[in-house]
């Protein structure tokens, strides 16, 4: 029997050899997982790694913390001051009482003379951040809503470190980075310190030293437990502070009192006392900015794009404005003085030589509830150099509203026209229509150049021209400009967009909000002169073309053209060349006068609110004439000349085309090359009348009673018009025709009179008698042609009842005249007419 140790060994052998198999297939998948694993967590470093570098890009420095509220030296307790151009004229400071001396500093130690009261801190920390004294500067609570910050050391970073850049996941990410940094390297009670020091408690009061004066009259470490609880709950919301809200002031108080003795902080007696208190709270000591309020309030809204309104009022800035401080002083004088009249008032009682400047306001008209505000910018560089907010009753507010544009914004239908083939030459008819549209004046006024209708303001011709347009094509062409047809329009934009046809088609100023317009700010620098934002050089947009630009710059500034609703010598004329264009309301509520000349722009605007009250273009262009005269006073009485691709043309009023003997008034006209008209004028036409009987003349009509006249030819859909304006139209009627009598040695036998004719027609007649020289045959369309063609040449043989002439009437039809023209030797000529019909 064989052994059976070979057979156990070689089981053996295939069961190890499995059991090293399965344990090698085992170690690949775990080393296999592994890789994987590390493969995962290394992308994961590397994704988290980029994503941490890209939410720390640029991250700010935590230095800018003790260099902004260092108690020395810091940027932040200089209040922030607003300047004119020159960086002189001071006007305004972002103080409680508009002084613009620095803030004061004072210190948690007790050691020092003056220091922070404890139940202030106390009172501000369970308001704002309850956990302070715990978490490490920064609450995961709130990541969701950008908005949010939740910590006292979080809101210092927003504020004053992240107060540029937008709402974010991102920026709630680097806040919270920050905020522990700047926990771990100055410690809690530095940074109370610093929030103490710069918090807002309203009023442009930042600082408790600066809210304790400016609302109790005492300094900080005086304040008493009910006083410091009104100011932790102030610092909250600035907004419902004693001066502005004091019985919310008060409550709100109460209640930080409240919370303080839950927590232990204050004691059961200090409770009491404080409840029982009614702090006495010190009168406004606010003043508005002491020179161009309006125009101060446009730079806060025009910053507020790059810099909050709340980072600029915190301090450690100056900004220099575009404002030029002694023009600003005179058109604000002006305005009042304009607006005081407008009123019937007395005038203000102040130094301004340019009021002289004012012409008279239209007599015995004035109105009570009435407004008035005005602009002056230099469109060559987009700078706003004066802005009168609305002055009511010759006073000045702070105010620059929107107002209706009215028809200040009908030039951009014009110019849509113009980008389409049409010039300030193209015929428009001022009639009625069937939609119910009236001028501003009531009446009608006929033909027209554009030209006219674009000075005169008349809004027949300007709503039929919008609807050939396309409204859709207009509010193209006016958005291109920043203007939007549907809304209310700014003087800063309308300034702007007026300004483009001065500068040659060119738009100059600055994206802010994603619209392109004016600026009021050339710079803005920190306190240490560090330059935070700089708009001295402006941007530049084309908007149109020179030649489109000058076409209408032409129109606006033609003085002439402006005569027919306006009168010689209005106040639109300055002794200069000046575009200006009209605007007001159906219901005269508002009415502008925005006007350029090469080197500035006027806009300003009147408001009347009275029942009853209704204000024209007349009343706003007083003010326009006083403040261009004292702009352009040093400035020489430039024009603009044209560039290529305008041309210049004598045509027929008001038709626009060439010239004929018949036009009564020629005119010089501008085109775009390629616009220039080609055909005659066809809107003036002489005809031939009987002055006795006042119908047509006709070939029969004896020649000593036809007057040769000239009439205007009015379409159908204007007959009413004519009619009604007492216009001369042709006479549509001709003379009563009556047979000749029959002339022996010049006459026409055939064709008989008002005989039926075609193809070949042989005229058959006399020519002959005594002394004849010669005869000729001609032929005219109508009953009294004004164009004859003559039948072969002059014929020098008698005729004697034979043939005169062979007329080939293929291809003609309707009514001619045939004349027969025999001259004599001594140029005596007797003539026989007929009229046929050909067929």
């Amino acid at each position: 029997m064989p052994s059976t140790l070979p057979i156990l060994r070689a089981r053996r052998e295939r069961r190890l050899e499995k059991q090293n198999k399965r344990s090698a297939q085992e170690r690949g998948f775990v080393i296999s997982v592994g890789i994987v694993i590390s493969l995962l967590l290394a992308g994961v470093i590397v994704i988290g790694a980029f994503a941490y570098a890209d939410v720390t890009r640029e991250l700010p420095s935590i230095e800018i913390l003790p260099r902004l509220l260092n108690p020395s030296d810091g940027l932040l307790f200089q209040p922030t001051r607003i300047y004119d151009r020159t960086g002189l004229q001071l006007l305004a400071s972002f103080a409680p009482d508009d002084a613009p001396r620095a803030r004061s500093y004072i210190f948690i130690d007790e050691q020092k003379p003056r220091h922070i009261p404890e139940n202030l801190i106390n009172a501000v920390i369970v308001v704002a951040d309850p956990q302070f004294r715990d978490h490490s500067g920064y609450a995961i609570q709130g990541f969701d809503d950008p908005e949010l910050h939740p910590t006292i050391v979080q809101k210092l970073v927003s504020s004053l470190m992240l107060y540029n850049e937008p709402p974010s996941w991102q920026r709630a990410i680097r806040e919270r980075l920050l905020a522990a940094q700047i926990t771990s390297q100055f410690g809690r009670t530095q940074i109370i310190e610093w929030y103490l020091n710069s918090a807002n408690f309203g009023n442009h009061a930042y600082g408790v030293e600066a809210a304790a004066q400016f609302y109790f009259n005492k300094s900080a470490d005086q304040l008493t437990l009910a006083e410091s609880a009104i100011l932790a709950a102030v610092s909250e919301t600035p907004a419902l502070n004693p001066l502005d809200a004091s019985q919310v002031a008060f409550q709100r108080g109460r209640e930080v009192i409240y919370i303080l003795n839950g927590l232990g902080l204050v004691s059961n007696e200090a409770t009491v006392q404080a409840l029982a208190e009614t702090p006495t709270i010190q009168p406004s000591l606010l003043t508005p900015p002491r020179v161009a309020p309006a125009f101060v309030n446009t730079v806060l809204a025009q910053l507020g794009s790059q810099i909050p309104r709340e980072r600029i009022e915190r301090g450690g800035m100056t900004i220099i404005t575009t404002l030029d401080y002694d023009l600003q002083k005179q058109a604000a004088c002006v305005t009042e003085v304009y607006a005081a009249r407008m009123a019937g008032l007395p005038e203000p009682e102040k130094e301004c030589d340019s009021a002289r400047l004012l012409p008279s306001l239209p007599p015995a008209v004035t109105f009570a509830d009435s407004s008035a505000s005005a602009l002056i910018l230099d469109p060559h560089t987009g700078q706003v150099l004066a802005m009168v907010g609305e002055t009511n009753q010759g006073v000045e507010t702070p105010l620059v509203s929107a107002h209706r544009p009215g028809s200040s914004l009908d030039a951009f239908v014009y110019l849509t026209g113009f980008t389409r083939g049409l010039s300030p030459g193209s015929l428009t008819w001022d009639i009625p229509t069937g939609e119910i549209i009236q001028n501003f004046d009531g009446e009608y006024h006929g033909p027209m150049r554009l030209r006219i209708a674009l000075a005169n303001d008349y809004q027949v011709p300007v709503e039929t021209l919008k609807t050939q347009m396309g409204i859709e094509n207009v509010t193209k062409i006016a958005s291109s400009f920043g203007l939007d047809l549907n809304a209310s329009v700014s003087m800063l934009k309308l300034a702007g967009a007026y300004g483009v046809f001065g500068t040659q088609g060119v738009y100059f100023g600055r994206a802010l909000n994603d619209e392109f317009m004016p600026v009021t700010t050339l710079r803005v620098e920190s306190v240490d002169q560090a330059v935070m934002l700089d708009w001295s050089l402006p941007q530049a947009q084309t908007v149109v073309t020179p030649a489109m630009a000058y076409l209408m710059a032409n129109v606006l500034s033609d003085e002439t053209a402006r005569w027919e609703s306006l009168g010689r010598s209005n106040a639109l004329e300055i002794g200069r060349p000046a575009g200006v264009k009209l605007g007001q309301t159906t219901d005269g509520g508002d009415a502008w006068v925005v006007g350029f000349t090469p080197a500035y722009v006027v806009v300003t605007w009147t408001g009347a609110r009275g029942e009853g009250d209704s204000v024209t273009p007349r009343f706003p262009a007083v003010l326009w004439h006083a403040l261009m005269q004292t702009i352009s006073a040093d400035t020489p009485a430039d024009g603009w000349s044209a560039p290529p691709g305008v041309t210049a043309m004598t045509v027929c009023d008001p038709s626009g085309m060439l010239p004929t003997r018949e036009c009564p008034n020629l005119v010089t006209e501008v085109f775009l090359n390629g616009s220039e008209p080609t055909q005659a004028d066809n809107l003036y036409r002489e005809f031939s009348v009987n002055r006795e009987t006042g119908l047509l003349a006709t070939v029969f009509t004896a020649p000593e009673l036809i007057d040769t006249r000239v009439y205007l030819l009015v379409p159908e859909n204007a007959q009413d018009w004519a009619l009604s304006a007492g216009l001369d139209v042709p006479p549509s009627s001709y003379d009563a025709i009556q047979s000749p009598p029959v002339n022996a040695v010049a006459n026409i036998t055939s064709p008989q009179l008002f005989a039926d004719v075609n193809g070949i027609v042989q005229v058959i007649g006399t020519a002959s008698g005594v002394d004849f020289a010669y005869y000729r045959v001609q032929v005219g369309k109508g009953l009294n042609p004004q164009e004859w063609i003559q039948l072969g040449g002059d014929v020098i043989t008698p005729v004697e009842r034979g043939l005169l002439a062979e007329w080939n009437t293929k291809g003609l039809s309707g009514l001619y005249a045939v004349q027969l023209l025999v001259v004599r030797q001594d140029q005596v000529v007797d003539t026989a007419v007929i009229q046929v019909t050909i067929k």
